[in-house]
């Protein structure tokens, strides 16, 4: 992993479309080349052994269920037994207050 430059901060400000002073991209450079160097130390870690190594998007992921199909109230029936209903819908109490 190579160390930021100035060259690269300048090409973040680009990207990012802002200007910084003279002073802003001093300490901004101080502080990412000073986040680079850590990221350095942390990618020189040997994981080898490592149990229990488990990526967390792989379990939030998309996961596919089989559709069940089951029976439904009808439209009619549930209106029956709402206790108000306007133009087909069933009426409930406001749940925003103005």
């Amino acid at each position: 992993m190579k160390e930021f430059s100035k060259e690269d901060l300048l090409n973040l400000e680009h990207l990012c479309r802002i200007r910084c002073t003279k002073e802003e991209e001093e300490k901004l450079l101080k502080n990412l080349k000073s986040i680079f160097k850590y990221m350095k130390q942390i990618d020189e870690v040997s994981l080898d052994g490592v149990l229990g190594r488990h990526n967390l998007l792989e379990s939030t992921s998309n996961r596919m269920y089989e559709d069940i199909e089951e029976e439904t109230i009808e439209r009619e029936e549930l209106l029956k037994n709402a206790p108000s209903q306007v133009g087909g819908m069933v009426r409930i109490p406001p749940v925003i207050e103005y």
